[in-house]
Protein backbone atom coordinates (compact mmCIF):
# COMPACT_ATOMS: atom_id res chain seq x y z
CA UNK A 1 0.00 0.00 0.00
CA UNK A 2 2.77 2.39 0.87
CA UNK A 3 4.24 1.79 -3.01
CA UNK A 4 0.89 2.79 -4.51
CA UNK A 5 0.54 6.12 -2.44
CA UNK A 6 4.42 7.16 -3.67
CA UNK A 7 3.14 5.86 -7.45
CA UNK A 8 0.00 7.74 -7.21
CA UNK A 9 1.81 10.78 -4.95
CA UNK A 10 4.59 10.84 -7.70
CA UNK A 11 2.29 10.85 -10.53
CA UNK A 12 0.12 13.76 -9.21
CA UNK A 13 3.22 15.85 -8.75
CA UNK A 14 3.98 15.27 -12.17
CA UNK A 15 0.24 16.02 -13.42
CA UNK A 16 0.34 19.25 -11.46
CA UNK A 17 3.64 20.29 -12.49
CA UNK A 18 2.30 19.75 -16.39
CA UNK A 19 -0.43 21.58 -15.52
CA UNK A 20 1.57 24.92 -14.57
CA UNK A 21 3.54 25.01 -17.73
CA UNK A 22 0.74 25.11 -19.71
CA UNK A 23 -0.88 27.39 -17.85
CA UNK A 24 2.19 30.04 -18.09
CA UNK A 25 2.38 29.10 -21.93
CA UNK A 26 -0.96 30.09 -22.56
CA UNK A 27 -0.45 33.30 -20.05
CA UNK A 28 2.31 34.63 -22.09
CA UNK A 29 0.93 34.19 -25.67
CA UNK A 30 0.15 37.79 -26.74
CA UNK A 31 0.49 39.50 -30.18
CA UNK A 32 3.11 41.97 -30.21
CA UNK A 33 2.86 45.59 -32.34
CA UNK A 34 6.32 46.68 -33.55
CA UNK A 35 6.67 50.41 -34.06
CA UNK A 36 6.83 51.37 -38.04
CA UNK A 37 8.54 54.71 -39.08
CA UNK A 38 6.69 54.88 -42.16
CA UNK A 39 3.10 55.08 -40.95
CA UNK A 40 1.22 57.90 -39.63
CA UNK A 41 -0.51 58.44 -36.32
CA UNK A 42 -3.55 58.02 -37.59
CA UNK A 43 -2.48 54.58 -39.64
CA UNK A 44 -1.22 53.82 -36.28
CA UNK A 45 -3.92 54.32 -34.56
CA UNK A 46 -5.42 52.58 -36.34
CA UNK A 47 -3.70 49.20 -36.59
CA UNK A 48 -3.23 49.48 -32.72
CA UNK A 49 -7.67 49.19 -32.82
CA UNK A 50 -7.24 46.15 -35.07
CA UNK A 51 -4.57 44.55 -32.85
CA UNK A 52 -6.77 45.06 -29.78
CA UNK A 53 -9.23 43.87 -31.36
CA UNK A 54 -7.01 40.55 -32.47
CA UNK A 55 -5.07 39.94 -28.87
CA UNK A 56 -9.12 40.09 -27.62
CA UNK A 57 -10.32 38.08 -29.99
CA UNK A 58 -6.98 35.89 -29.45
CA UNK A 59 -7.72 35.96 -25.72
CA UNK A 60 -11.08 34.35 -25.79
CA UNK A 61 -9.80 31.54 -28.05
CA UNK A 62 -6.71 30.73 -25.42
CA UNK A 63 -9.39 30.84 -22.79
CA UNK A 64 -11.31 28.37 -24.71
CA UNK A 65 -8.36 26.15 -25.64
CA UNK A 66 -6.70 25.85 -22.37
CA UNK A 67 -9.90 24.85 -21.02
CA UNK A 68 -10.51 21.94 -23.80
CA UNK A 69 -6.57 21.34 -22.55
CA UNK A 70 -7.45 21.10 -18.95
CA UNK A 71 -10.41 18.87 -19.70
CA UNK A 72 -7.91 16.89 -21.40
CA UNK A 73 -5.83 17.11 -18.74
CA UNK A 74 -8.24 15.95 -16.02
CA UNK A 75 -9.38 13.27 -18.38
CA UNK A 76 -5.49 11.72 -18.62
CA UNK A 77 -4.97 12.48 -14.89
CA UNK A 78 -8.56 10.28 -14.08
CA UNK A 79 -7.03 7.80 -16.48
CA UNK A 80 -4.09 7.41 -14.70
CA UNK A 81 -5.53 6.88 -11.87
CA UNK A 82 -7.71 4.49 -12.90
CA UNK A 83 -4.57 2.39 -14.82
CA UNK A 84 -2.42 2.66 -10.99
CA UNK A 85 -5.48 1.26 -9.10
CA UNK A 86 -6.19 -1.40 -11.77
CA UNK A 87 -2.66 -2.40 -11.38
CA UNK A 88 -2.29 -1.95 -7.73
CA UNK A 89 -5.95 -4.66 -7.48
CA UNK A 90 -4.81 -6.21 -10.12
CA UNK A 91 -0.88 -7.10 -9.68
CA UNK A 92 0.23 -5.55 -6.31
CA UNK A 93 -2.71 -6.16 -4.03
CA UNK A 94 -2.24 -9.82 -4.64
CA UNK A 95 1.69 -9.92 -4.42
CA UNK A 96 1.45 -8.00 -0.78
CA UNK A 97 -1.48 -10.42 0.22
CA UNK A 98 0.56 -13.14 -0.41
CA UNK A 99 3.96 -11.81 1.29
CA UNK A 100 1.62 -11.03 4.29
CA UNK A 101 0.11 -14.69 4.33
CA UNK A 102 3.10 -15.87 4.17
CA UNK A 103 4.74 -14.09 6.60
CA UNK A 104 1.99 -14.83 9.04
CA UNK A 105 2.49 -18.77 7.55
CA UNK A 106 6.13 -18.78 8.76
CA UNK A 107 5.50 -17.06 12.07
CA UNK A 108 2.79 -20.70 12.65
CA UNK A 109 -0.06 -18.52 12.88
CA UNK A 110 -2.55 -20.99 10.69
CA UNK A 111 -5.83 -19.73 11.35
CA UNK A 112 -5.09 -17.05 9.12
CA UNK A 113 -7.04 -16.88 6.15
CA UNK A 114 -6.21 -15.92 2.65
CA UNK A 115 -9.12 -14.42 0.85
CA UNK A 116 -9.30 -16.34 -2.91
CA UNK A 117 -9.66 -14.23 -6.26
CA UNK A 118 -9.98 -16.43 -9.07
CA UNK A 119 -10.09 -13.61 -11.93
CA UNK A 120 -6.59 -12.37 -10.42
CA UNK A 121 -3.53 -13.48 -12.09
CA UNK A 122 -2.36 -14.82 -8.85
CA UNK A 123 -5.32 -16.97 -8.33
CA UNK A 124 -4.23 -20.17 -8.49
CA UNK A 125 -1.15 -18.94 -6.26
CA UNK A 126 -3.62 -18.31 -3.13
CA UNK A 127 -5.59 -21.71 -4.16
CA UNK A 128 -2.01 -23.84 -3.73
CA UNK A 129 -1.18 -21.31 -0.65
CA UNK A 130 -4.73 -22.10 1.62
CA UNK A 131 -4.44 -25.59 0.59
CA UNK A 132 -0.62 -25.78 1.82
CA UNK A 133 -2.20 -23.65 5.03
CA UNK A 134 -4.89 -26.51 5.78
CA UNK A 135 -2.60 -29.13 5.81
CA UNK A 136 0.32 -27.78 8.05
CA UNK A 137 -2.86 -26.68 10.28
CA UNK A 138 -3.92 -30.49 10.74
CA UNK A 139 -0.29 -31.49 10.77
CA UNK A 140 0.28 -29.15 14.04
CA UNK A 141 -3.46 -30.35 15.40
CA UNK A 142 -2.01 -34.08 14.96
CA UNK A 143 0.87 -33.14 16.32
CA UNK A 144 -0.16 -31.18 19.65
CA UNK A 145 -2.59 -34.19 19.78
CA UNK A 146 0.13 -36.90 20.07
CA UNK A 147 2.37 -34.39 22.14
CA UNK A 148 -0.17 -34.03 24.70
CA UNK A 149 -1.37 -37.94 24.67
CA UNK A 150 1.92 -38.86 24.97
CA UNK A 151 2.56 -36.23 28.06
CA UNK A 152 -0.59 -37.50 29.49
CA UNK A 153 0.68 -41.18 29.62
CA UNK A 154 3.74 -40.75 31.12
CA UNK A 155 1.92 -38.24 33.51
CA UNK A 156 -0.54 -41.14 34.43
CA UNK A 157 2.15 -44.02 34.30
CA UNK A 158 4.51 -42.14 36.42
CA UNK A 159 2.16 -41.54 39.25
CA UNK A 160 0.37 -45.14 38.83
CA UNK A 161 3.88 -46.64 39.35
CA UNK A 162 3.76 -44.57 42.93
CA UNK A 163 1.61 -47.35 44.58
CA UNK A 164 3.35 -50.23 43.81
CA UNK A 165 7.15 -48.73 44.47
CA UNK A 166 5.26 -47.26 47.83
CA UNK A 167 4.10 -50.46 48.50
CA UNK A 168 7.06 -52.29 47.78
CA UNK A 169 8.95 -49.56 50.38
CA UNK A 170 6.16 -50.39 52.93
CA UNK A 171 6.63 -54.37 52.63
CA UNK A 172 10.38 -54.03 52.98
CA UNK A 173 10.28 -52.00 55.89
CA UNK A 174 8.31 -54.66 57.58
CA UNK A 175 10.52 -57.21 56.41
CA UNK A 176 13.15 -55.62 58.02
CA UNK A 177 11.46 -54.93 61.35
CA UNK A 178 10.44 -58.50 61.48
CA UNK A 179 14.81 -59.73 60.88
CA UNK A 180 15.80 -57.58 63.49
CA UNK A 181 13.57 -58.86 65.86
CA UNK A 182 14.80 -62.37 64.82
CA UNK A 183 18.53 -61.65 65.11
CA UNK A 184 18.18 -59.81 68.09
CA UNK A 185 16.72 -63.23 69.67
CA UNK A 186 19.29 -65.30 67.80
CA UNK A 187 22.40 -67.18 69.31
CA UNK A 188 23.15 -69.77 66.34
CA UNK A 189 25.57 -67.99 64.14
CA UNK A 190 24.92 -69.58 60.94
CA UNK A 191 20.86 -69.07 61.21
CA UNK A 192 22.51 -65.11 62.07
CA UNK A 193 24.57 -65.27 58.89
CA UNK A 194 21.61 -66.61 57.00
CA UNK A 195 19.22 -63.72 58.26
CA UNK A 196 21.68 -60.89 57.74
CA UNK A 197 21.97 -62.07 53.87
CA UNK A 198 18.31 -61.92 53.72
CA UNK A 199 18.39 -58.55 54.87
CA UNK A 200 21.17 -57.40 52.29
CA UNK A 201 18.86 -58.29 49.88
CA UNK A 202 15.80 -56.95 51.57
CA UNK A 203 18.15 -53.27 52.13
CA UNK A 204 19.37 -52.99 48.40
CA UNK A 205 15.11 -54.10 47.26
CA UNK A 206 14.23 -50.59 49.75
CA UNK A 207 17.14 -48.80 48.25
CA UNK A 208 16.61 -49.71 44.57
CA UNK A 209 12.70 -48.76 45.12
CA UNK A 210 13.32 -45.69 46.74
CA UNK A 211 15.55 -44.48 44.06
CA UNK A 212 12.98 -45.84 41.32
CA UNK A 213 10.39 -43.73 43.72
CA UNK A 214 12.48 -40.42 43.47
CA UNK A 215 13.12 -41.10 39.39
CA UNK A 216 9.57 -41.54 38.98
CA UNK A 217 8.68 -38.71 40.49
CA UNK A 218 11.08 -36.27 39.02
CA UNK A 219 9.29 -37.24 35.38
CA UNK A 220 5.87 -36.80 37.05
CA UNK A 221 6.48 -33.59 37.83
CA UNK A 222 8.13 -32.41 35.03
CA UNK A 223 5.31 -33.89 33.28
CA UNK A 224 2.82 -32.26 34.91
CA UNK A 225 4.43 -28.87 34.43
CA UNK A 226 3.88 -29.04 31.13
CA UNK A 227 0.47 -30.90 31.22
CA UNK A 228 -2.58 -29.80 30.19
CA UNK A 229 -5.09 -32.42 32.00
CA UNK A 230 -4.78 -35.74 33.01
CA UNK A 231 -7.64 -37.80 31.45
CA UNK A 232 -11.03 -38.28 33.88
CA UNK A 233 -13.69 -40.38 32.57
CA UNK A 234 -16.49 -40.48 35.25
CA UNK A 235 -18.62 -43.63 34.33
CA UNK A 236 -21.67 -45.16 36.17
CA UNK A 237 -20.11 -47.99 38.80
CA UNK A 238 -21.73 -49.57 41.71
CA UNK A 239 -20.58 -48.02 45.05
CA UNK A 240 -19.41 -51.14 46.42
CA UNK A 241 -16.36 -50.87 44.25
CA UNK A 242 -15.51 -47.87 46.03
CA UNK A 243 -15.16 -49.98 49.61
CA UNK A 244 -13.41 -52.53 47.53
CA UNK A 245 -10.79 -50.30 46.88
CA UNK A 246 -9.83 -49.57 50.58
CA UNK A 247 -10.22 -53.05 51.55
CA UNK A 248 -7.03 -53.39 49.10
CA UNK A 249 -5.11 -51.60 51.12
CA UNK A 250 -3.85 -53.78 53.49
CA UNK A 251 -0.17 -52.25 53.62
CA UNK A 252 -1.01 -48.99 54.86
CA UNK A 253 -2.23 -50.45 58.33
CA UNK A 254 -5.60 -51.23 59.97
CA UNK A 255 -8.41 -49.51 58.43
CA UNK A 256 -11.61 -49.78 60.07
CA UNK A 257 -15.15 -49.25 58.80
CA UNK A 258 -17.80 -47.65 60.81
CA UNK A 259 -20.56 -48.87 58.22
CA UNK A 260 -21.25 -50.06 55.37
CA UNK A 261 -21.22 -48.15 51.94
CA UNK A 262 -25.16 -47.25 50.81
CA UNK A 263 -25.83 -49.80 47.63
CA UNK A 264 -26.30 -47.57 44.58
CA UNK A 265 -24.48 -46.40 41.18
CA UNK A 266 -22.05 -43.67 41.35
CA UNK A 267 -20.29 -41.23 38.49
CA UNK A 268 -16.55 -41.88 39.36
CA UNK A 269 -13.46 -42.92 37.19
CA UNK A 270 -12.14 -46.34 38.74
CA UNK A 271 -8.60 -45.49 38.18
CA UNK A 272 -8.35 -41.94 39.34
CA UNK A 273 -10.76 -42.85 42.33
CA UNK A 274 -8.60 -45.70 43.44
CA UNK A 275 -5.84 -43.19 43.09
CA UNK A 276 -7.86 -40.24 45.13
CA UNK A 277 -8.27 -43.02 47.97
CA UNK A 278 -4.79 -44.15 47.82
CA UNK A 279 -3.54 -40.74 48.48
CA UNK A 280 -5.26 -39.85 51.32
CA UNK A 281 -5.54 -43.36 53.30
CA UNK A 282 -1.45 -43.09 52.46
CA UNK A 283 -0.88 -39.44 53.64
CA UNK A 284 -2.32 -40.42 56.66
CA UNK A 285 -0.53 -43.91 56.98
CA UNK A 286 3.10 -41.87 56.37
CA UNK A 287 2.18 -38.96 58.78
CA UNK A 288 -0.35 -40.12 61.69
CA UNK A 289 0.62 -43.90 62.03
CA UNK A 290 -2.48 -44.62 63.58
CA UNK A 291 -5.73 -46.47 62.58
CA UNK A 292 -7.47 -44.88 59.50
CA UNK A 293 -11.55 -45.03 60.27
CA UNK A 294 -13.67 -44.64 57.65
CA UNK A 295 -17.15 -44.06 56.90
CA UNK A 296 -20.19 -43.49 54.57
CA UNK A 297 -23.52 -41.72 54.43
CA UNK A 298 -25.82 -40.13 52.08
CA UNK A 299 -26.13 -35.94 51.82
CA UNK A 300 -29.25 -34.44 50.65
CA UNK A 301 -28.07 -33.61 47.39
CA UNK A 302 -27.76 -36.56 46.09
CA UNK A 303 -23.87 -37.80 47.15
CA UNK A 304 -22.47 -39.81 48.60
CA UNK A 305 -20.01 -38.70 51.19
CA UNK A 306 -16.68 -40.46 52.50
CA UNK A 307 -15.40 -40.04 55.30
CA UNK A 308 -11.62 -41.09 56.13
CA UNK A 309 -10.07 -40.06 59.77
CA UNK A 310 -7.34 -40.51 61.57
CA UNK A 311 -6.22 -39.90 65.10
CA UNK A 312 -2.88 -38.27 64.39
CA UNK A 313 -1.61 -34.29 65.43
CA UNK A 314 -3.47 -33.48 62.82
CA UNK A 315 -2.08 -30.65 60.26
CA UNK A 316 -0.79 -27.19 61.53
CA UNK A 317 -3.98 -24.38 60.94
CA UNK A 318 -1.10 -22.27 59.05
CA UNK A 319 -0.65 -25.17 56.54
CA UNK A 320 -4.24 -26.39 56.10
CA UNK A 321 -5.21 -23.54 53.00
CA UNK A 322 -2.13 -24.68 51.46
CA UNK A 323 -2.34 -28.37 50.87
CA UNK A 324 -3.96 -28.50 47.94
CA UNK A 325 -1.79 -26.48 45.77
CA UNK A 326 0.42 -28.31 43.71
CA UNK A 327 4.05 -28.98 45.01
CA UNK A 328 3.32 -27.78 48.42
CA UNK A 329 4.90 -29.64 51.39
CA UNK A 330 3.56 -28.32 54.92
CA UNK A 331 6.30 -27.99 58.12
CA UNK A 332 5.29 -31.38 59.04
CA UNK A 333 7.24 -33.55 55.91
CA UNK A 334 10.58 -33.40 56.80
CA UNK A 335 12.12 -36.32 56.25
CA UNK A 336 9.60 -37.81 54.72
CA UNK A 337 9.17 -39.12 51.16
CA UNK A 338 6.30 -37.17 48.83
CA UNK A 339 6.58 -34.42 45.86
CA UNK A 340 3.42 -31.98 47.32
CA UNK A 341 1.08 -33.28 44.53
CA UNK A 342 -1.11 -36.32 46.47
CA UNK A 343 -3.96 -33.67 48.36
CA UNK A 344 -3.76 -31.34 44.49
CA UNK A 345 -4.53 -34.49 42.56
CA UNK A 346 -7.07 -35.66 45.12
CA UNK A 347 -8.91 -32.29 44.55
CA UNK A 348 -8.58 -32.22 40.73
CA UNK A 349 -9.93 -35.56 40.05
CA UNK A 350 -12.78 -35.46 42.61
CA UNK A 351 -13.77 -32.28 40.83
CA UNK A 352 -13.61 -33.37 37.67
CA UNK A 353 -15.56 -36.22 37.99
CA UNK A 354 -18.40 -34.08 39.50
CA UNK A 355 -18.01 -34.25 43.42
CA UNK A 356 -16.01 -32.72 45.53
CA UNK A 357 -13.02 -32.31 48.54
CA UNK A 358 -12.69 -31.13 51.66
CA UNK A 359 -10.88 -31.27 54.68
CA UNK A 360 -10.06 -30.48 58.34
CA UNK A 361 -8.60 -31.47 61.71
CA UNK A 362 -10.82 -32.82 64.22
CA UNK A 363 -9.04 -34.87 66.79
CA UNK A 364 -6.48 -35.45 63.76
CA UNK A 365 -7.05 -35.05 59.97
CA UNK A 366 -10.19 -35.60 58.53
CA UNK A 367 -10.76 -35.88 54.69
CA UNK A 368 -14.00 -36.08 53.35
CA UNK A 369 -14.93 -37.33 49.26
CA UNK A 370 -18.42 -36.40 47.72
CA UNK A 371 -19.30 -38.59 45.33
CA UNK A 372 -21.56 -37.97 43.36
CA UNK A 373 -24.85 -40.38 42.80
CA UNK A 374 -26.77 -41.40 39.44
Amino acid sequence: MKNAGKIILTYTLIMLAALAVLYFAFQNILLQIEQVPSVSDSEMEMYKKIWEGLNASMCESRQRIFICLFVFWLFILAAGYLFILFNYLIYIKPVKDLEKYATEIAKGNLDVELKMNRNSSFGTFTESFSLMREELRASKMREVAAQKAKREMVGELSHDLKTPTATIQATCEVLQLKYHKKLDNLSDEKEKAELESELEKINIIHNKSQTIDQLVGNVFRATLDDMEEIKVEAQEKPSEMIEGFFRNLKEYGNIVFENRIPECLVLIDPLRMEQVIDNIVGNSYKYAGTDISVGFDETEDKFIRITIRDFGPGVPESDLPLLVQKFYRGRGSSGKSGYGLGLYLVKNYMERQGGGFEYYNDKGFVAELLVKKV
